[in-house]
């Protein structure tokens, strides 16, 4: 299966290096990922050991699962284990797991709580359906409501997906932190859901460093979705 996947290591143009916009997300967020996590531990009165995917916290045991797609590069957060180590109190179990999040990652019932982070925005797949959306990466302004549909139906499909396999993993009273990129507009065709991506496509094609052919036969397995979307879903 072809799939997007980070560029590895630590250099000048790894993700490593260019993911600053994440961590910001994962910084704003962290006051929810904690008052979850202690609501949790309340529930479940305080076990002796959790298991956690994606993220960690100063308990006494923990057994913290990563998730990751194979293609990507698990070795770069691997290497900050013996730092991480030193700084959290308790014991800290780190492994890593490959695979989609589209699909069964963990024993039935085996988790207590899952982060997941700057990720669900990306689809499973392109959707299809998009034979005539020329010119375009992505929706775009004057692109037809059938292309919104699918891109719609495809992520509408994909997070029912994942929450299906996440129901299935969850142990009662667990609990999920999920950030993902959406809009506030309802209106498919609302600017603010696909500038970013229009601007990028027409630059790359103007500095010559795509051409239009290649534009014209690319989509990308992305959606941002509105709330209604997502509650559909």
């Amino acid at each position: 299966m072809n799939a997007l996947s980070m560029n590895g290591g630590d250099g000048e143009h790894s993700y490593f290096s260019n993911s600053d916009n994440q961590k910001n997300i994962i910084s704003k967020t962290k006051p929810i990922v904690e008052e979850n996590i202690k609501e949790m531990l309340l529930k479940l009165n305080f076990p002796i050991c959790i298991k956690v995917s994606d993220l960690g916290s100063d308990l006494p045991e923990i057994d913290y699962c990563l998730n990751d797609l194979p293609q990507n590069d698990f070795n770069t957060s691997f290497k900050l284990v013996p730092s991480f180590n030193k700084e959290v109190q308790g014991k800290c179990f780190i492994s890593g797991v490959p695979g989609s999040f589209y699909s069964r990652l963990f024993p039935t019932k085996s988790l207590h709580f899952l982060h997941s982070s700057y990720s669900i925005h990306w689809l499973s797949k392109v959707p299809q359906g998009l034979e005539d959306n020329i010119n375009n990466v992505y929706i775009r302004s004057g692109c037809s409501l059938s292309v919104c549909h699918s891109y719609m139906y495809q992520f509408q499909t994909d997070f029912y997906s994942f929450l299906r396999m996440r129901s299935e993993e969850m142990l009662p009273n667990g609990r999920m932190v999920l950030t993902f990129i959406g809009k506030k507009d309802v209106d498919p065709l609302c600017r603010d859901g696909f500038y970013l991506w229009s601007l990028l496509s027409d630059a790359l094609i103007d500095l010559g460093v795509v051409k239009q052919s290649e534009v014209d036969s690319f989509n990308l397995p992305f959606y941002n979705p509105n709330e209604g979307e997502v509650m559909k879903a």
